[in-house]
């Protein structure tokens, strides 16, 4: 096969998550305007709309976008409630806009010619750095010093519990590697792998399997994109519960 026939099949699953400066030149610094920029704005725009246009006008018989806004609402307010409690509650609009968030910047990812912006570790570090530095700032608030209670294993023998809580005291510290990881890693390799699979489109002998194969992972992306958003709020509302009270009782 000669060069450049080969080089018509050549793939490359991971051009997509280059950062690219929408205005000129190659370099990239704090403030340049980028794709990622560009699609985390479209995100907020895009929530925005919904949640004014779904509260503009409250009828008895909602309208699509009310019945979605009012179901959004309903989903994460219940579960801020179960996990945290009634105190836990005030908090809701900041669990609410960190999950809208999320979940249309993963939604707007699968659209063809989009950039995924929760596939970056930059972004997802950051979404759980305020959760990390929020919750703990919020502990010492509420709690004061009793707060660092919740690393001391009570139940345990007294023997052992210095090492649980150097245990402790290390997962707690790992939090945000985790949550940020987690939803990063995901939304990467599922992208990815659609990528993969969709370059062997060019072979027309396998275009119709290759079809059916991207239009299930295409799927299991979009199921994956809505878990992966639930998990990262019900997680901060777990996290939240330690600050406002609910692992000292």
């Amino acid at each position: 096969m000669s060069e450049e026939a080969s080089s018509g099949f050549a793939i490359h699953p991971m051009d997509q998550f280059i950062v690219k400066p929408l205005f000129g030149g190659e370099h990239v610094a704090w403030y340049t305007v980028t794709n990622v920029t560009m699609w985390m704005a479209i995100a907020v725009l895009l929530i925005a709309a919904l949640l004014m246009l779904g509260t503009r006008r409250r009828a008895i018989v909602p309208s699509r976008s009310q019945s979605i806004a009012e179901l959004l609402y309903g989903f994460i307010y219940n579960m801020v409630e179960e996990v945290t409690g009634h105190e836990g509650v005030k908090y809701f609009p900041y669990v609410m806009t960190l999950f809208l968030f999320i979940l249309f910047s993963n939604l707007l990812g699968l659209l063809p010619m989009a950039f995924t912006t929760t596939s970056h570790v930059a972004v997802t570090v950051i979404l759980a750095l305020m959760v990390f530095l929020g919750v703990t700032i919020l502990g010492f608030a509420k709690n004061g010093i009793g707060f660092l209670g919740m690393f001391w294993v009570t139940s345990a023998p007294l023997a052992i519990r210095p090492v649980l809580a150097l245990i402790e005291v290390i997962s707690y510290f790992v939090r945000p590697v985790s949550h940020s990881i987690r939803l990063a890693g995901n939304m990467m390799a599922g992208h990815a792998v659609i990528k993969v699979i969709a370059g062997f489109a060019t072979l027309l002998v396998a275009s119709p399997v290759v079809i059916g194969a991207v239009t299930a992972l295409y799927g299991l992306e979009l199921l994956v994109a809505c878990v992966q958003a639930y998990v990262f709020t019900i997680l901060t509302c777990v996290y939240l519960r330690d600050a406002v009270g609910g692992a000292h009782h």
